[in-house]
C-alpha cells in the first residue's frame, strides 16, 4: 500500500489490512514528488491498537496553571504529600469584595513591547497612565478566546492590544507563563529552600475540553518559549482538559464540601440551608452496603464521601462554565480503583462569562451610538477598562430575586469625551434612547434594574441550559442523575438558579462545590500527580491519511481511478486510525509502518486528515480536511544502506500514535536498528 500521492509527501505506507491487498506500489503519479516502488512488508493485517502503559517521569512537585479567559493562578502540591494543595499567595490589588486566589488575566507590555506586569498591578499600573501615554502602552485581556475562536491558528498569529496594535499570539501566551512560572518558583523556593532547581517540576496547563489540537500544540509551544519545560523534557508537561481537571477534584470532595441547588430558598437569590446530598443517594448506600468490596475500592482508592455512596458504574456530568466557554464531559467511576471512562466526547462552545459582558456594551452602543463606542475604545483604552471594571463589580452581585437597581459607575473621561463628540451629556442620550430601562442617576451613574441585568445573562445562560439539555438526550449518557456545576461563571446566582429551575424537573442533582472558582485549578494539581485517572476518553474527530488502495470495480468511483504499469489503483482513499466517538484508553496505541522514498532520505512527512464524520472513504469528502503532518527524522542509514544489508528503500520506521492522552502523541522506532526515530505531528504549520 502506499500513501496517497500528494505534493509535501514524502514517506510509503507498508502495514496491509483486508482492505489493502498486499499488492507492489505503482510508480509515482503527477502528483508526487518521491517515487518508489515497494511491496508490503507483511501480507497480515494492520496491528490492532495496542494498551501500553504509560512511563512516568520522576518529579518533586507539581504545579498548575489554571490559564483562564478572565483570571489566571496557580496551586501546587509536593510528591511527598500530593493531596495537600498549596494555593498561591493572594494578590496584591484587587476588588473589594472579591476573593484574591486567582489574578485578572490581564497583561501588560510597554510601547517597545516588553514585558511589564500582569494581573492586579498590569490593571492597576494602566489605570493610572495619563489617557495619552495609556495610547502607547500594549494592554492585553480576556485574549485566551482568541486562540479559540482562531480558523486559522499558526505560530504566527496575531493579538490586538486595547489600544489596536498587535503582536505575535505567542509572544503574549509566552509572557504570561513566564511571570505564572517565576511567581510560582519564587514561592517554591521560600517553602522549600532544599527544593533541587532542575527537572523537579511537573507543570500542567489547563485547556477547555472543546479547543481542537492546534490550540493545545499552541499552549505547549508557548509554554516551550516561556521556559517552563524544554522541548527535550516535554514529558515534564501536561495538558489537562479543564472539566477533567473539575472531575478529578470532584470525587475527593466530601457532603460537607457541597451545595446541592434543590435545597435553593425561592426568596432570594442565596442558598438556603443545604440539604444532605446523602439522602439522594440512601439507596445506593444499602446496595453497598451489602457489598462491601463495592464500597471498600471506593475508600481505599482515595475518593470522597459522595463517592463512597455511589456504586462503581454511577455517571455523571462537569459543566465548566467559565469566563469564555462551557465546556461539559459525562464521566463513569469503574471498578477497581476509581478511574474515570468518558462516556462522550467533550462538548460545549462559547458562552462564557464574556458573553454577558459582550451584552453589556452592546447596550451601551444602543444608548450611545455604536460609532462613538468604538471610538471611545480606541482613543480612551484605560477609562474603557475602567468601566468594565465597574460593570463586572455589578454582574456579581446579580441575582434572580434581588430587589432594587443596580448603579454602574461611568469614568468622567467617557462622560467627558461623549459630551465633547456629541455635543450634548449622557443624559439627554438615556433620554433620547429607545432603552426604557436604563436611567440616570442623580448620582452621575447608569441605573438599571434587575430585570434588565438579568435580562444580559440571558443568551448566555439559555446557551449553557441547551447544550446541557441536548447532551442529556444523547443514548450514550443515559442514567446520569448528578451535574457539577464548577468555574468562575458558576458562582453567578443568576446562572446556578437557571440551570436548577431547567433541569432539577427532570431528575438531575444539580451540585455546586463551595470553592467552585478554584475547582479546576486544584483538579489540575490532582491531575498532575495521576494523570492515569481518566481511563478511556473518546475521540473528539476522526483522524488518519490518505494511501492509494486496489481498484474494485463497482465499489470504487471511477474518477479514482489511476493506472499505473497496467496495475489499477484507487486514489485519495481515508485510511483512518481512529473514528469520532470511539472509546481510547491511555496508553493504547496504533501502529504503522512506514519506509523512506529514496536512499539516504533524512525526513518522512506524511500528512493527516480529520473529520467530525465516522465513515469518511475519501479525503476528499465533504469535511474531509488536511490537519497536520507527521514527521519523522530520520538517522543516515549505516553502511549506505538499512545496516542489514536491505536496500534502503525497504527500510522501516514503525510508528505508534496514541489517542487516547489529552493531546495525540506520536513515538517511533527504527526497526532496522531498533533505535527511536525522531517523530512529531505538527498541527499549526500550513
Amino acid at each position: 500500500m502506499l500513501a496517497v500521492p500528494e505534493m509535501g509527501l514524502q514517506g510509503l505506507y507498508i502495514g496491509s489490512s483486508p482492505e489493502r491487498s498486499p499488492v507492489p506500489s505503482p510508480p509515482s503519479s503527477p502528483r508526487t514528488q518521491e517515487s518508489c516502488g515497494i511491496a508490503p512488508l507483511t501480507p497480515s493485517q494492520s496491528p490492532k491498537p495496542e494498551a501500553r502503559v504509560p512511563q512516568q517521569a520522576s518529579f518533586s512537585v507539581v504545579v498548575a496553571i489554571d490559564f483562564g479567559t478572565t483570571s489566571s493562578g496557580y496551586a501546587f502540591s509536593f510528591a511527598s504529600d500530593p493531596e495537600s494543595i498549596h494555593m498561591m499567595r493572594k494578590w496584591e490589588g484587587g476588588d473589594p469584595g472579591v476573593a484574591h486566589q486567582k489574578t485578572p488575566t490581564c497583561l501588560l507590555l510597554t510601547p517597545e513591547g516588553t514585558f511589564h506586569s500582569f494581573g492586579y498591578t498590569a490593571r492597576d499600573y494602566y489605570h493610572d497612565l495619563d489617557p495619552e501615554e495609556a495610547r502607547d502602552w500594549l494592554y492585553f485581556e480576556k485574549f485566551k478566546m482568541k486562540i479559540h475562536s482562531a480558523t486559522d491558528l499558526t505560530l504566527k498569529t496575531q493579538l490586538e492590544a486595547v489600544n489596536g496594535k498587535k503582536m505575535p499570539a505567542l509572544e503574549v501566551f509566552a509572557h504570561a507563563l513566564h511571570f505564572f512560572k517565576e511567581h510560582a518558583l519564587q514561592e517554591l523556593r521560600e517553602q522549600c529552600p532544599s527544593l533541587p532547581e532542575k527537572d523537579t517540576v511537573r507543570w500542567v496547563l489547563t485547556v477547555p475540553a472543546i479547543w481542537k489540537q492546534p490550540a493545545k500544540q499552541f499552549m505547549r509551544e508557548a509554554a516551550y518559549l516561556a521556559g517552563l519545560v524544554s522541548r527535550e523534557n516535554a514529558e515534564q508537561l501536561l495538558i489537562a482538559l479543564e472539566p477533567e481537571a473539575a472531575s478529578v477534584y470532584c470525587r475527593k470532595l466530601r457532603l460537607h464540601q457541597l451545595m446541592d441547588l434543590s435545597s435553593r430558598a425561592p426568596s432570594g437569590g442565596r442558598l438556603g440551608e443545604r440539604r444532605s446530598i446523602d439522602s439522594s443517594f440512601r439507596q445506593a448506600r444499602e446496595q453497598l452496603r451489602r457489598s462491601r468490596h463495592s464500597r471498600t475500592f471506593l475508600v481505599e482508592s482515595g475518593v470522597g464521601e459522595l463517592w463512597a455512596e455511589m456504586q462503581a458504574g454511577d455517571r455523571y456530568m462537569v459543566a465548566d462554565c467559565g469566563g469564555g466557554t462551557v465546556d461539559l464531559t459525562v464521566h463513569q467511576l469503574e471498578q477497581p480503583h476509581g478511574t474515570l471512562k468518558e462516556l462522550y466526547k467533550a462538548s460545549g462552545g462559547p458562552y462564557g462569562a464574556v458573553g454577558v459582558d459582550l451584552a453589556f456594551e452592546q447596550l451601551l452602543c444602543r444608548i450611545f451610538g455604536e460609532d462613538f463606542i468604538s471610538t471611545f475604545k480606541r482613543q480612551r483604552p484605560a477609562a474603557w477598562v475602567d468601566l468594565t471594571i465597574a460593570f463586572e463589580a455589578r454582574k456579581r452581585t446579580a441575582g434572580p430575586h434581588r430587589a432594587g437597581a443596580l448603579n454602574i459607575s461611568l469614568p468622567f473621561s467617557f462622560i467627558d469625551f461623549y459630551r465633547k463628540q456629541r455635543g450634548h451629556n449622557v443624559e439627554t442620550a438615556l433620554r433620547r434612547s429607545s432603552v426604557n430601562f436604563v436611567k440616570w442617576s442623580s448620582q452621575g451613574m447608569l441605573r438599571m434594574s434587575c430585570e434588565a441585568m438579568n435580562e444580559l445573562f440571558q443568551p448566555t445562560v439559555s446557551g449553557i441550559i441547551q447544550h446541557i439539555e441536548a447532551l442529556l438526550e444523547r443514548p450514550e449518557v443515559q442514567g446520569v442523575k448528578l451535574l457539577f456545576l464548577v468555574g468562575g461563571f458558576a458562582e453567578s446566582a443568576v446562572l446556578q438558579h437557571a440551570v436548577q429551575a431547567a433541569l432539577g424537573p427532570r431528575g438531575l442533582r444539580v451540585v455546586v462545590p463551595h470553592d467552585v472558582s478554584l475547582t479546576i485549578l486544584k483538579g489540575a494539581v490532582l491531575f498532575g500527580q495521576a494523570p492515569g485517572v481518566v481511563r478511556v476518553r473518546r475521540s473528539p474527530l476522526t483522524y488518519g491519511v490518505g494511501v492509494l488502495n486496489r481498484f474494485v470495480a463497482g465499489r470504487h468511483p471511477p474518477d479514482k481511478l489511476l493506472v499505473r504499469d497496467g496495475r489499477r489503483w484507487c486514489t485519495d482513499v481515508f485510511e483512518r486510525f481512529v473514528a469520532a466517538e470511539q472509546s481510547v484508553a491511555l496508553g493504547e496505541e496504533v501502529r504503522r509502518s512506514y519506509c523512506p522514498a529514496r536512499p539516504g532520505q533524512r525526513r518522512v512527512l506524511i500528512n493527516l486528515y480529520c473529520c467530525a464524520a465516522e465513515d469518511a472513504r475519501f479525503i476528499t469528502d465533504p469535511g474531509v480536511r488536511k490537519c497536520g503532518a507527521l514527521s519523522l527524522e530520520l538517522e543516515p542509514a549505516e553502511g549506505g544502506s538499512d545496516g542489514t544489508g536491505a536496500s534502503p528503500s525497504r527500510r522501516e520506521i514503525r510508528a505508534a500514535m496514541q489517542f487516547g492522552d489529552t493531546e495525540i502523541k506520536v513515538t517511533a522506532i527504527d526497526v532496522s536498528t531498533n533505535r527511536s526515530v525522531r517523530a512529531a505531528i505538527d498541527f499549526l504549520s500550513h
